[in-house]
């Protein structure tokens, strides 16, 4: 496990040239680390924030990214869940069975095709993601603390946006 100095964004190496680093100025005459570099230090930030906060409950931030996909989604094979959840779907393969192990989820057939399974969560899954909601927020609210209000839900469209761009996925 990292030390916690290790993972607080605040002691990370400030903006200057290293790793992503782009020598020159971008459009903006911003000079620093590539937007890239910093949206993915970010996540690594995020992650390991939430494997902390997510422990108790006996999940990793990979499975309650799934378990939240299938509260929102359900009836997904591993297939679709894998590629709604960032994970290869040999990784899905492994965690669908583990989270049913755990009674989190359930699979059947799926509707006229008795060759693909699909997953649902179980009342177990929907209580557990109800117990995590607090820790998530809070992580949530800590990402946003420094933030002012007015920039909030620019950030959040930037991310979105860029997001779109790469994938052509719009939030909606």
């Amino acid at each position: 496990m990292a030390e916690a100095a290790d993972r607080d964004p605040a002691s990370a190496p400030g903006p200057g040239p290293g790793p992503g680093a782009d020598a020159d100025p971008d459009p903006d005459g911003h000079k620093g680390p590539l937007t890239i570099y910093l949206v993915k230090q970010l996540e690594l930030a995020i992650r390991s924030f939430m494997d902390e906060a997510l422990r108790p409950y006996g999940l990793t931030t990979f499975q309650y990214t799934a378990l939240t996909v299938l509260r929102h989604r359900g009836g997904l094979s591993s297939a679709q869940l894998a590629r709604r959840s960032f994970v290869r779907p040999q990784t899905m393969h492994e965690m669908v069975r583990a989270l049913e192990e755990r009674g989190l989820i359930e699979r059947a057939h799926a509707p006229g095709n008795r060759r693909i399974m699909e997953a649902r969560l179980t009342r177990e899954g929907e209580e557990l993601l109800t117990a995590c909601a607090p820790a998530v927020q809070k992580l949530e609210d800590r990402l946003l603390l420094d933030m002012p209000e007015e920039r909030r839900s620019a950030f959040r469209q930037g991310l979105e946006d860029g997001l779109a761009s790469l994938t052509g996925w719009h939030h909606g």
